[in-house]
């Protein structure tokens, strides 16, 4: 038996993630342990989690898991918007909760660049690359 589904389909702002994510070489979308996650060849976000510890089983259905650049790692990690995710904190990953307002532009620009550091962390060489020449200014 697999684990349940825990995501609405319709829900925008997951639809807005698969915009975000799904934009970068060679990504692609999966369901795993009931949530949607994103990854090339390893995963690169996960849509929803729970906090480790006293807070397993407190559920953040509308908040997005990554892998931070390590150099941005320290500060996130006192950031209080930023918590640990169960099962997956120890090999580095965060959680954090996506802006409440669908028009909050400044907090969406900080889900995509958050979401461009954990493909960065995660994805092959090449499609970093790939990125990269698709992002530059000659490219």
């Amino acid at each position: 038996m697999g684990h349940p589904v825990m995501f609405d389909e319709g829900d925008a702002a997951l639809q807005r993630i698969r915009e975000i994510a799904l934009a970068f070489p060679g990504a692609a979308e999966r369901v795993s342990h009931g949530r949607p996650n994103f990854f090339t060849t390893k995963t690169f976000c996960y849509y929803g989690g729970s906090e480790r510890g006293d807070h397993v089983g407190a559920r953040h259905d509308r908040a997005i898991l990554i892998r931070p650049d390590p150099a941005d790692e320290p500060a996130l990690r006192q950031d209080p918007r930023f918590w640990e995710p169960a099962y997956l904190w120890p090999a580095g990953w965060l959680g954090v909760d996506l802006p409440v307002s669908d028009r909050d532009d400044s907090g969406w620009t900080e889900v995509a660049e958050l979401i461009d550091a954990s493909y960065r962390v995660t994805a092959p060489k090449t499609l970093v690359r790939e990125l990269d020449e698709r992002t530059s200014p000659a490219g």
